[in-house]
């Protein structure tokens, strides 16, 4: 028998039926990723299934005595306690005496008192009583690996933090059917495996959204989406889905076709006049007016966002060096002793647990930080776009339209006049919906908000904290394309693995005390030199070495004037890049060539002069650079 059966569910919030009549079975052992571009109605199903709203009509039924737990996206207002209390009130009937035996506890190691002894004496028999203890280690398990510490006040948390308590809070509670909105979001790519292995050796059904590819593909058994009212499921994993999607969508395209053919023959049939209305032909015509009808009640799918970078001029070709630098915040080492070089073009992934200091490396990258030991030295011509997880470049109490126009009715975008409202339709906002203010809107639409309100200044380093939180696939995917074909300088912080792969050419992993690495590839490619350094191959397999070399055959070190030389090439590179951008800009200038005679030529020929050094110069700072790691 099914845990949750609906069938022919409505529902409406005075706009087009968010359900239109939708049916839907989740089964014990079910892991269902329930899918949709935003705003179709995926986080209200899941609120729907909580018992949170109630359905306009359709039958809605549950199996007697089932128990569902909620993780959404929006952090409830009434919650508050600590940490311990709000996770530990998910267990039931236990709730009250683990809150009240971890509230004594702390209260004894501060006074001491008898009193606060012998009470908590009778809460640890209380608690064996009723098998307290087992739920208190389970508190504290899920505390531990979500890295939550149990004495903090909840309402002092960050956003993200609360998630996590909320998410530990549902895990602890064993519920039948566990809902899941966006579980992914603001953990870390350690937590985010760890989540994975628990719900696959979970009994609990499932039912998640999200946006993380591989984790539908490493959790999902069935898959669902959610399409202009209607639920499409499939019982198969990601991979397949897709196919099948595609397969649909090509035959409803086909249908379509058709349709809208014999529509158009009806409509050039009835135009004739008088010979359409004699009685013979009254049935052609409610035929007509029934197609008319289909046609007009016709939802269209929802189209894609069409999203474009604005690049600056190129930057230098050094964005930036970092030689031995260190940064700690009191006693937690952030970066040790770290070197590395961006050079223009790069795709850098950066990856590590929350609180390792991803951000914090950011800004020491960007400059907004000075190092306490070590150099950085930035590169020139550098035009930056800063992608803010918390999105906190976005004023919550102005329209979409203020945000982006921030005053004005046009804006400027690849030196083309545009009106705000038709720019914002780019990327899926309507013309109402541009002129509600941002704190009504989703996660998914202040993500594309944010997208749209920087890329309408040009740039050429583009930084991203988390990017990917709340995006739907299909603009997951574009801002993936956008990415790869970016021609300036990409930093990117993201947990998720996929995008990783795609988009980066390197990765600079925080193993946290201030360990820094750098790994060639993305996600899945550090994963592999990381196993291969910890498990070395077998001394039993590998050929015989050779003896140690002599100390004059071994790797040497720059000497002074290599050094001076490898300090100088930078500014050598970024002069010859400036004459080279000036000399450009010459021959852009219409005048010049009322009198340039022969200086035509001779631009032209140093240009390739410079384009030649410039070669030169940077082989041979990859040369020093290489003799000096």
């Amino acid at each position: 028998m099914a845990l949750i059966s609906m069938h022919d569910i409505t529902l409406a919030f005075g706009g087009p039926p968010i359900f239109a009549g939708i049916d839907l079975q989740i089964e014990a052992g079910d892991r269902l990723c329930l899918l949709g571009r935003n705003g179709t109605g995926k986080s209200t199903l899941l609120k729907l299934i909580a018992g949170e709203i109630p359905p306009e009509s359709g039958e809605f039924h549950k199996s007697q005595g089932l128990r569902v737990a909620l993780v959404s996206q929006e952090v409830p207002k009434e919650v508050s306690g600590s940490v311990f209390d709000v996770v530990a009130s998910g267990m039931g009937n236990a709730t009250s005496l683990l809150a009240e035996y971890h509230r004594v506890a702390l209260d004894l190691e501060i006074e001491g008192s008898t009193e606060l002894l012998e009470r908590l004496t009778e809460l640890q028999h209380e608690l064996e009583n009723c098998g307290g203890w087992q739920l208190h280690q389970e508190v504290e398990r899920i505390l531990n690996r979500l890295s939550l510490e149990a004495d903090a006040e909840f309402s002092s948390l960050s956003g993200g933090t609360k998630r996590r308590v909320l998410l530990a809070r549902a895990l602890v509670a064993t519920p039948d059917i566990l809902l899941l909105d966006e579980p992914t979001n603001h953990l870390d790519i350690d937590t985010i495996l760890w989540l994975e292995d628990f719900l696959l050796k979970s009994e609990t059904a499932i039912l998640f959204v999200t946006h993380d590819r591989a984790f539908v593909r490493k959790l999902a058994n069935r898959v669902a989406e959610i399409d202009r009212g209607r639920i499409y499921s499939f019982d198969c994993g990601y991979d397949q889905f897709v196919e099948r999607r595609e397969a649909l969508l090509e035959a409803e395209v086909s249908r379509q076709a058709l349709f809208d053919k014999k529509l158009a023959q009806e409509e050039a049939w009835i135009r004739q006049g008088i010979k359409a209305r004699r009685t013979r032909n009254e049935g052609r015509v409610r035929a007509l007016k029934s197609l008319r009808e289909e046609r007009r009640q016709r939802r269209e799918r929802i189209g894609t966002a069409k999203i474009q970078l604005q690049e600056a001029d190129r930057s230098g070709a050094i964005v930036a060096e970092l030689e031995d630098v260190s940064f700690s915040f009191g006693n937690l080492a952030i970066v040790r002793n770290f070197s590395t070089t961006i050079m223009r073009g790069d795709k850098i992934g950066i990856i590590g647990p929350n609180g390792s200091g991803k951000t914090t490396l950011l800004r020491l990258l960007l400059g907004d930080l000075q190092p306490e030991t070590g150099a950085i030295r930035l590169g020139t011509r550098r035009e930056v776009l800063y992608f803010d997880q918390l999105r906190e470049q976005l004023d919550l109490d102005k329209t979409v339209q203020e945000n982006v126009g921030e005053g004005n009715d046009t804006i400027t975008v690849n030196g083309r006049q545009r009106h705000v409202i038709g720019y914002l339709q780019d990327f899926l906002f309507t013309p109402e919906r541009a002129r509600t203010p941002v704190r009504i809107l989703s996660g998914g639409e202040r993500n594309r908000l944010l997208l749209a309100k920087l890329f309408t200044r040009p740039s050429n380093v583009l930084v991203m904290d988390e990017p990917t939180n709340d995006l739907d696939a299909e603009t997951l995917d574009l801002l993936e394309e956008l990415l790869m074909e970016y021609t300036g300088t990409l930093l990117l912080v993201s947990h998720d693995r996929e995008f990783l792969n795609n988009v980066v050419a390197s990765t600079i992993v925080l193993a946290g005390n201030g360990v820094v690495r750098e790994f060639v590839g993305g996600y899945d490619d550090w994963l592999r030199q990381a196993a291969a350094e910890s498990n070395p191959t077998p001394a039993a397999a590998k050929p015989a070495q050779p003896k140690p070399k002599p100390q004059q055959d071994r790797p040497r070190k720059l000497s002074f004037k290599e050094e001076r030389e490898l300090e100088a090439l930078p500014d050598k590179i970024a002069s010859l890049e400036q004459e080279q951008e000036a000399l450009h800009a010459r021959l852009a200038d219409p005048d010049f060539y009322r009198n340039a005679g022969a200086g035509v030529v001779e631009i032209n020929a140093r240009l390739a002069e410079i384009e030649a050094e410039l070669e030169t110069l940077l082989i041979r700072w990859e040369e020093l650079e290489g003799i000096k790691l």
